[in-house]
């Protein structure tokens, strides 16, 4: 497993790389609670949007005293709300997340930092949600993320069955990003229905390592299963790497697929890719952030 350092390590460096982006919100994203950015629908900026007859009950304040002295006529103004777009950004905790001798767990502490300052830069508010053996926030997420406590990847559970029993409170219209290594064998679509439900945007990132993605032969192995500690006894092949290549393929074709069903975006990053850059590029690539 890694250290605390190696992951707050990777807090900080997600942090000076989310400093080059904004996260980037649709525009259903701006609508909702009153806020920092004009929205959609009414509320009570200063930007007079229609008006609609007084019921019993209005504020009277907001009652056009001007148009009640012309016609006797009693209106209530109506402005277009101003909102405050917001992020929920969720954290696979799972021990496969975290592999030995590589730098998977300070990529997952990269990503979430940068997606969570990228957020900041485009003046949306954000909650981290931890998806490990229960259902859990980082307390100060709202806060800078270097100075966030190192998640654990501890958890023996695949992200989605903790997901799915304890669904999170996520904010109607707001970005979801899930960052997960995805490695686990059931149907993705229940948990893309319950991130995409009522939300503007949802954003699916697969964060595997060179190995998990390319592994080469090493002849007999006993493997480890990252999450039971099961063992194996296998022969790691020409033939066994194009198998699991193969298998690789087929896997991410779900997720892709099933991300396109709900209108989410499948994105695919390298661990090995982090550890020297200051970008995000396949973010970049699949419009999930822009540069400032």
């Amino acid at each position: 497993m890694s250290t605390d350092l190696s992951i707050i390590g990777g807090l900080h460096h997600g942090t000076t790389i989310g400093l080059r982006y904004r996260l980037v919100l649709p525009h259903t994203a701006l609508r909702g609670r009153s806020g920092s950015r004009l929205g959609l629908g009414a509320g009570a900026s200063l930007d007079f949007h229609d008006y609609r007859d007084y019921h019993p009950g209005d504020d009277i304040r907001h009652l056009d005293w001007s148009v009640y002295a012309r016609s006797d006529k009693e209106v209530i103004k109506l402005f277009r709300e101003e909102v405050a777009p917001h992020l929920d950004l969720i954290l696979d905790t799972s021990r496969s997340m975290d592999l030995p001798q590589t730098p998977k767990a300070f990529a997952a502490a990269t990503i979430t930092a940068a997606c969570a300052t990228a957020a900041a830069q485009a003046r949306c508010s954000r909650t981290v949600w931890l998806a490990g053996e229960l259902l859990t926030t980082i307390p100060n997420s709202h806060e800078i993320p270097s100075t966030w406590p190192p998640p654990r990847f501890t958890s023996p559970r695949s992200p989605d069955s903790t997901l799915l029993q304890s669904a999170p409170p996520l904010r109607p219209h707001g970005v979801r990003i899930f960052i997960s290594d995805l490695m686990w064998p059931a149907d993705p679509t229940p948990l893309l229905c319950l991130l995409s439900n009522c939300g503007a945007a949802t954003v699916v990132i697969q964060l595997l390592t060179s190995d998990e993605e390319s592994p080469q032969p090493q002849g007999a192995c006993r493997l480890e299963d990252a999450e039971n500690n099961n063992y194996a006894d296998l022969m790691v092949d020409a033939a066994a790497c194009s198998a699991y290549s193969q298998a690789l393929i087929r896997h991410r074709d779900m997720w892709s697929s099933a991300c396109r069903a709900c209108g989410a975006t499948f994105v695919t990053v390298t661990a090995e890719s982090l550890t020297d850059q200051h970008r995000l590029a396949p973010l970049e690539l699949n419009q999930v952030l822009e540069v400032c």
